[in-house]
Protein backbone atom coordinates (compact mmCIF):
# COMPACT_ATOMS: atom_id res chain seq x y z
CA UNK A 1 0.00 0.00 0.00
CA UNK A 2 0.88 3.78 -0.62
CA UNK A 3 1.10 4.68 2.83
CA UNK A 4 3.37 1.99 3.90
CA UNK A 5 5.45 2.80 1.17
CA UNK A 6 5.19 6.83 2.80
CA UNK A 7 6.28 4.91 5.97
CA UNK A 8 9.38 2.93 4.97
CA UNK A 9 10.80 6.14 2.57
CA UNK A 10 10.43 8.36 5.98
CA UNK A 11 12.16 5.77 7.89
CA UNK A 12 14.89 5.60 5.27
CA UNK A 13 15.51 9.57 5.56
CA UNK A 14 15.63 9.39 9.37
CA UNK A 15 18.13 6.83 9.20
CA UNK A 16 20.35 8.80 6.30
CA UNK A 17 20.11 12.05 8.97
CA UNK A 18 21.01 10.00 11.74
CA UNK A 19 23.84 8.90 9.77
CA UNK A 20 25.21 12.71 8.56
CA UNK A 21 24.61 12.86 12.80
CA UNK A 22 27.05 10.53 13.36
CA UNK A 23 30.12 11.61 10.85
CA UNK A 24 29.38 15.40 12.06
CA UNK A 25 29.99 13.68 16.33
CA UNK A 26 32.95 11.75 14.70
CA UNK A 27 34.74 14.31 12.48
CA UNK A 28 34.95 16.87 15.55
CA UNK A 29 35.57 14.32 17.81
CA UNK A 30 38.54 13.01 16.06
CA UNK A 31 39.70 16.80 15.59
CA UNK A 32 39.21 17.15 19.32
CA UNK A 33 40.96 14.56 20.32
CA UNK A 34 43.38 14.24 17.61
CA UNK A 35 42.56 11.06 16.45
CA UNK A 36 42.98 10.07 12.57
CA UNK A 37 41.14 6.57 12.51
CA UNK A 38 37.46 8.33 13.32
CA UNK A 39 38.32 10.96 10.39
CA UNK A 40 39.77 8.23 8.09
CA UNK A 41 36.48 5.77 8.78
CA UNK A 42 34.26 9.10 7.94
CA UNK A 43 36.36 9.15 4.22
CA UNK A 44 37.02 5.61 3.59
CA UNK A 45 33.62 4.36 4.75
CA UNK A 46 30.88 6.33 5.88
CA UNK A 47 30.76 8.88 3.17
CA UNK A 48 30.97 5.94 0.19
CA UNK A 49 27.70 5.09 2.90
CA UNK A 50 26.16 8.18 1.95
CA UNK A 51 26.46 7.97 -1.90
CA UNK A 52 24.89 4.32 -1.50
CA UNK A 53 21.89 5.25 0.66
CA UNK A 54 21.17 7.94 -2.03
CA UNK A 55 20.90 5.55 -5.01
CA UNK A 56 18.92 3.27 -3.30
CA UNK A 57 16.41 6.18 -1.72
CA UNK A 58 16.42 7.72 -5.21
CA UNK A 59 15.24 4.17 -6.98
CA UNK A 60 12.82 3.72 -4.54
CA UNK A 61 10.98 6.88 -4.85
CA UNK A 62 10.81 6.80 -8.89
CA UNK A 63 9.23 3.35 -7.90
CA UNK A 64 6.92 4.43 -5.51
CA UNK A 65 5.68 7.18 -8.45
CA UNK A 66 5.45 4.13 -10.85
CA UNK A 67 3.87 2.03 -8.91
CA UNK A 68 1.23 3.77 -7.08
CA UNK A 69 0.64 6.98 -8.95
CA UNK A 70 0.35 9.35 -5.36
CA UNK A 71 -1.20 12.66 -6.32
CA UNK A 72 -1.85 15.51 -3.25
CA UNK A 73 -0.12 15.05 0.26
CA UNK A 74 1.10 11.47 -1.13
CA UNK A 75 2.74 13.33 -3.90
CA UNK A 76 4.65 16.17 -1.91
CA UNK A 77 6.04 13.65 0.54
CA UNK A 78 7.63 11.45 -2.01
CA UNK A 79 8.90 14.66 -4.05
CA UNK A 80 10.33 16.13 -0.75
CA UNK A 81 12.27 12.76 -0.28
CA UNK A 82 13.64 13.19 -3.42
CA UNK A 83 14.91 16.60 -2.55
CA UNK A 84 16.50 15.46 0.89
CA UNK A 85 17.56 12.89 -0.70
CA UNK A 86 20.20 14.82 -2.83
CA UNK A 87 20.57 17.40 0.11
CA UNK A 88 21.79 14.79 2.44
CA UNK A 89 24.07 13.36 -0.01
CA UNK A 90 25.93 16.74 -0.24
CA UNK A 91 25.84 17.36 3.39
CA UNK A 92 28.12 14.24 2.96
CA UNK A 93 30.48 15.27 1.32
CA UNK A 94 30.96 18.35 3.26
CA UNK A 95 31.51 16.44 5.66
CA UNK A 96 34.15 14.46 4.05
CA UNK A 97 35.56 17.85 3.56
CA UNK A 98 35.80 18.37 7.20
CA UNK A 99 37.45 14.99 7.70
CA UNK A 100 40.42 16.03 5.10
CA UNK A 101 40.95 18.94 6.77
CA UNK A 102 41.17 17.19 10.25
CA UNK A 103 43.78 14.85 8.82
CA UNK A 104 46.02 17.49 7.78
CA UNK A 105 45.06 19.10 11.56
CA UNK A 106 45.91 16.66 13.79
CA UNK A 107 49.19 16.26 12.48
CA UNK A 108 50.27 19.60 13.05
CA UNK A 109 50.39 21.68 16.27
CA UNK A 110 46.80 23.46 17.13
CA UNK A 111 46.56 27.18 16.13
CA UNK A 112 44.50 28.07 19.74
CA UNK A 113 41.74 25.65 21.62
CA UNK A 114 38.98 24.43 19.85
CA UNK A 115 36.15 26.25 21.23
CA UNK A 116 34.09 27.83 18.24
CA UNK A 117 33.84 25.21 16.23
CA UNK A 118 32.42 22.41 18.50
CA UNK A 119 30.00 25.08 19.29
CA UNK A 120 28.97 25.12 15.58
CA UNK A 121 29.14 21.66 15.24
CA UNK A 122 27.01 21.10 17.95
CA UNK A 123 24.24 23.76 16.46
CA UNK A 124 24.34 22.35 13.17
CA UNK A 125 23.74 18.82 14.12
CA UNK A 126 20.79 19.89 16.60
CA UNK A 127 19.26 22.18 13.65
CA UNK A 128 19.24 18.86 10.88
CA UNK A 129 18.22 17.29 13.42
CA UNK A 130 15.01 19.09 13.60
CA UNK A 131 15.02 19.80 10.48
CA UNK A 132 14.41 15.79 9.66
CA UNK A 133 12.24 15.86 12.93
CA UNK A 134 9.73 18.68 10.99
CA UNK A 135 9.33 16.56 8.25
CA UNK A 136 8.85 13.56 9.81
CA UNK A 137 5.92 15.27 11.89
CA UNK A 138 4.93 17.75 9.30
CA UNK A 139 5.59 20.63 11.83
CA UNK A 140 6.18 24.15 10.07
CA UNK A 141 6.21 25.34 13.51
CA UNK A 142 9.17 23.30 14.58
CA UNK A 143 10.93 24.28 10.84
CA UNK A 144 10.37 27.79 11.26
CA UNK A 145 12.03 27.64 14.31
CA UNK A 146 14.86 25.72 12.47
CA UNK A 147 15.13 29.21 10.26
CA UNK A 148 14.84 31.71 12.81
CA UNK A 149 18.04 29.91 14.64
CA UNK A 150 20.37 30.26 11.58
CA UNK A 151 21.93 33.20 12.45
CA UNK A 152 23.39 31.68 15.30
CA UNK A 153 25.27 29.34 13.17
CA UNK A 154 25.91 32.38 11.02
CA UNK A 155 27.41 34.39 14.13
CA UNK A 156 29.76 31.46 15.31
CA UNK A 157 31.09 30.76 11.39
CA UNK A 158 31.92 35.12 11.36
CA UNK A 159 33.63 34.83 14.55
CA UNK A 160 35.77 31.98 13.72
CA UNK A 161 36.33 33.62 10.35
CA UNK A 162 38.02 36.71 12.35
CA UNK A 163 39.51 35.23 15.37
CA UNK A 164 41.57 33.37 12.35
CA UNK A 165 42.11 35.94 10.32
CA UNK A 166 44.07 37.79 13.14
CA UNK A 167 46.05 34.57 13.72
CA UNK A 168 47.12 34.49 10.28
CA UNK A 169 48.15 38.42 10.29
CA UNK A 170 50.43 38.20 13.01
CA UNK A 171 51.88 35.11 12.82
CA UNK A 172 51.96 33.66 8.66
CA UNK A 173 53.64 30.24 10.04
CA UNK A 174 49.53 29.76 10.95
CA UNK A 175 47.68 30.43 7.67
CA UNK A 176 47.85 26.70 6.26
CA UNK A 177 46.37 25.62 9.76
CA UNK A 178 43.92 28.51 10.19
CA UNK A 179 42.66 28.07 6.66
CA UNK A 180 41.63 24.58 7.48
CA UNK A 181 40.02 25.88 10.61
CA UNK A 182 38.31 28.03 8.13
CA UNK A 183 37.05 25.26 5.63
CA UNK A 184 35.76 23.35 8.37
CA UNK A 185 33.82 26.48 9.11
CA UNK A 186 32.28 26.62 5.90
CA UNK A 187 31.40 23.05 5.43
CA UNK A 188 29.31 23.46 8.84
CA UNK A 189 27.77 26.54 7.36
CA UNK A 190 26.83 24.99 4.10
CA UNK A 191 25.50 21.80 6.13
CA UNK A 192 23.46 24.27 8.17
CA UNK A 193 22.17 25.83 4.99
CA UNK A 194 20.76 22.67 3.70
CA UNK A 195 18.90 21.90 7.11
CA UNK A 196 17.33 25.08 6.59
CA UNK A 197 16.79 24.43 2.74
CA UNK A 198 14.83 21.75 3.94
CA UNK A 199 12.50 23.41 6.29
CA UNK A 200 11.72 26.01 3.90
CA UNK A 201 10.54 23.15 1.67
CA UNK A 202 8.64 21.34 4.98
CA UNK A 203 7.23 25.00 5.41
CA UNK A 204 5.66 25.03 1.81
CA UNK A 205 4.52 21.39 1.76
CA UNK A 206 2.15 21.84 4.75
CA UNK A 207 1.53 25.60 4.61
CA UNK A 208 1.60 25.99 1.01
CA UNK A 209 4.02 28.85 2.54
CA UNK A 210 6.82 30.17 0.60
CA UNK A 211 9.83 31.46 2.69
CA UNK A 212 12.53 30.83 0.25
CA UNK A 213 15.46 33.88 0.68
CA UNK A 214 13.76 34.95 3.54
CA UNK A 215 14.52 31.91 5.65
CA UNK A 216 14.79 33.74 9.52
CA UNK A 217 12.08 35.99 9.03
CA UNK A 218 8.89 35.36 11.41
CA UNK A 219 5.73 35.60 9.46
Amino acid sequence: MLQDRIKELKKEIVEYGALIEDMIMKSIAGLWAREQAPLREIIDVLEPATNDREIKLDELCTTTIAQYEPRARALRIVLMVFKMNSDLERMGDHVANIADSGLFLVSHAPVKPLVDIPRMATETITSLNDAITSFIDEDARLAQEVCERDHLIDALHDQIFRELVTFMTSDATTIERSLHLIRIANNLERIADLSTNICEDVIFMVEGRVIKHHCGEKP
